[in-house]
């Protein structure tokens, strides 16, 4: 997660809408600098860059809710763009990356009924200390080895840059069942990288 800049504003919206905001995005530079000069913001927009998702503005600081919502009205009331095709403005996020181990691989006598990522998304949200965790991707069921009946589960959340929602969750313990089961922290699969550009 190191490296990474929040110091952008990714606004997605329709191609359409994308094209005529890159036609004059000199003049909406400056023309949200000034909306944020006029309520004393102290992030300015450096410049404007077109991706497939949309616009990404990148700033000089890493922009407040107050400075969003200012980007967002102006982008929203922008000549020729159409507002119901722009989403809300929003600062990259980034991935943290945990495991779930002490839980059994078949959770029910039957031995046709293994764990499954289904079953893992049901337990992370019926469960209190996950509150406000956002999943980034299907949570990955795996046996812990091939004679073990355990299983460790592989969870990638989104979080802050310097991975306070992750590091409030590692070492936790809760239950499945009558079982105890506790989070880890895991390494990022660097197979899987992160994208500069789309975030995703």
């Amino acid at each position: 997660m190191k490296g990474l800049s929040r110091k952008q504003v990714i606004i997605p919206m329709g191609n359409d809408n994308n094209v005529k905001f890159m036609k004059n995005s000199l003049i909406y530079i400056t023309n949200i600098n000034r909306n944020l000069r006029n309520v004393k913001s102290e992030v300015l927009v450096d410049f404007i860059r077109s991706d497939s998702l949309g616009i990404t503005i990148v700033t000089n600081k890493v922009s407040l809710l107050s400075d969003l919502l200012i980007i967002k009205k102006y982008v929203k009331n922008s000549e020729n763009i159409d507002s119901s095709q722009v989403d809300s403005p929003c600062l990259p996020q980034f991935k943290s990356y945990l495991k779930i181990i002490d839980i059994l691989y078949f959770p029910h006598r039957n031995m046709q009924d293994r764990l499954s990522s289904s079953n893992i998304e049901y337990i992370i949200k019926q469960n209190q200390i996950f509150n406000n965790i956002t999943l980034a991707s299907k949570p990955r069921v795996i046996k812990a080895s091939s004679k073990s009946d355990m299983a460790i589960i592989w969870v990638d959340i989104w979080d802050t840059q310097s991975g306070t929602k992750a590091k409030g969750l590692v070492n936790r313990y809760f239950n499945v069942g009558k079982y105890i089961t506790t989070i880890r922290g895991a390494n990022v699969n660097y197979g899987v990288p992160q994208c500069k550009n789309c975030w995703k």
